[in-house]
């Protein structure tokens, strides 16, 4: 640029400015080489994250690597709560911007991603990782994605709230929670904040239910692979639409064009007395209201107490390294991802910032630390009351189309036993 400026000058202050632009450059080389650092030492970490609730959390923390690390520094871009993260990512690699680093949820997703995961069965922090945490990113005995946290969901609930209703039991089977819910009616409270908006919110978290329940989950999903089982006619599934048009017939108005942002927010204002998400939502509640006192109940579809009384508990996802990124940038793409679970600062912020509930054993938390609905979910975890996601295991593309027909549900477009025949159809066409 500066040598198309020079052109408007004679020809004399144009060799004269050059010879000073290379007195100068030579200079500069020799402070560069001085100080042990050029341009072309820095580094710049692509990173995708797909969890919007923890973009300030992220920019800290790899702030804080940079500071420590001056030579590389960060691109985030984050995609979440109502844009679809996958399609976005999906969209990076085809146009040749793929990030270093990106998320992965494991299980089938990491199947369909792994001719791009860089293998980190050798990396310093597998050592320290809780071993049920690994298994969602181990294909083959290689280890190919970093835990990222342990989450867990179910109805999270307005003590004050339920007090003022007169609830001093809490709900644990269906029968008990549509008995909760006409008393929260009947004091004015809207029972439950929906966003049915979402698609996930319906197709991962709530149909994740009749998944789990299933006597043998991973047999009723090869069954379906087979052609052996089906989702149409089953009882968890029949009995999922119960807890749905509950949650329908009690929530809040125009549920479809009822966002992530909006839903969660009618539930930390105080404007609805439940909410279907998990401890993820902690921040988002901690902003908007930072003394509020809340809990977690469960998604019952059954009044068998030993069957209903669980949350949905696991490894929400798992960073990732692209295999094919440029050597400088996945040397310290990995350097990072090690100094996140290793380095004082990072442990001490995942706990007190991102209120994440570790998935290392080097990592300890207090309720203090991840607020009450972290505190939950170890609390449940410890006690052996979860499920595991499943809907980790559907077929590529599959979460998308089920949303689309249990939104169809919600606005009366389908019947119960059309969506239920819809799933099927969707799983018979997407599974591999």
């Amino acid at each position: 640029m500066k040598f198309n400026k020079m052109k408007k000058y004679s020809l004399l202050t144009g060799i004269l400015s050059a010879s000073l632009l290379f007195t100068s450059a030579c200079s500069n080389e020799g402070a560069s080489s001085n100080n042990g650092s050029s341009k072309s030492d820095k580094v710049v970490v692509d990173l995708f994250n797909g969890k919007v609730e923890i973009a300030d959390q992220l920019k800290a923390l790899t702030d804080q690597y940079s500071k420590e690390h001056p030579d590389v520094t960060f691109n985030i871009e984050t995609v979440g709560g109502g844009a679809d993260g996958t399609a976005a990512l999906k969209a990076k690699f085809a146009s040749n911007t793929a990030p270093d680093i990106f998320g992965n949820g494991g299980y089938q997703e990491a199947l369909t991603w792994l001719d791009k995961l860089e293998d980190l069965s050798d990396q310093p922090w597998v050592k320290d990782a809780y071993e049920s945490a690994l298994v969602p990113m181990t294909v083959d005995g290689k280890i190919y994605g970093q835990p990222v946290n342990l989450e867990g969901y179910g109805f999270a609930y307005n003590k004050a709230l339920f007090e003022k209703a007169g609830i001093t039991e809490l709900p644990t089977t269906f029968s008990e929670l549509e008995a909760a819910a006409e008393k929260l009616k009947a004091a004015g409270i809207t029972p439950f904040s929906i966003g049915y908006g979402e698609w996930w919110v319906l197709a991962n978290h709530g149909l994740n239910v009749p998944f789990a329940y299933q006597e043998d989950a991973d047999a009723f999903i090869k069954g379906l692979n087979d052609g052996s089982a089906k989702i149409e006619g089953n009882e968890h599934f029949d009995k999922y639409f119960d807890l749905l048009d509950l949650t329908i017939d009690y929530g809040n108005k125009n549920s479809l064009t009822t966002d992530y942002n909006t839903q969660v927010t009618l539930f930390a204002t105080g404007e609805a007395a439940m909410i279907q998400q998990g401890n993820w939502i902690q921040p988002m509640i901690d902003k908007i209201s930072p003394n509020l006192e809340v809990g977690f109940i469960p998604m019952p579809l059954s009044d068998d107490e030993t069957q209903s009384d669980k949350l949905m508990v696991d490894v929400p996802t798992n960073w990732v390294v692209h295999k094919d990124a440029p050597e400088k940038d996945k040397e310290a793409a990995l350097d990072f991802l090690n100094w996140m679970v290793t380095s004082d600062f990072a442990k001490e912020s995942i706990v007190k910032e991102f209120k994440y509930v570790p998935a290392f054993e080097t990592i300890t938390a207090t309720a203090d630390d991840i607020g009450p609905l972290g505190a939950e979910i170890q609390k449940y975890s410890q006690e052996g009351k979860t499920y595991t996601w499943q809907f980790m295991k559907y077929p590529d593309g599959a979460g998308q189309e089920f949303g689309a027909s249990l939104q169809a549900y919600v606005g009366k477009q389908k019947s119960r036993e059309e969506t239920m025949k819809a799933l099927d159809e969707t799983w018979a066409k997407l599974k591999k």
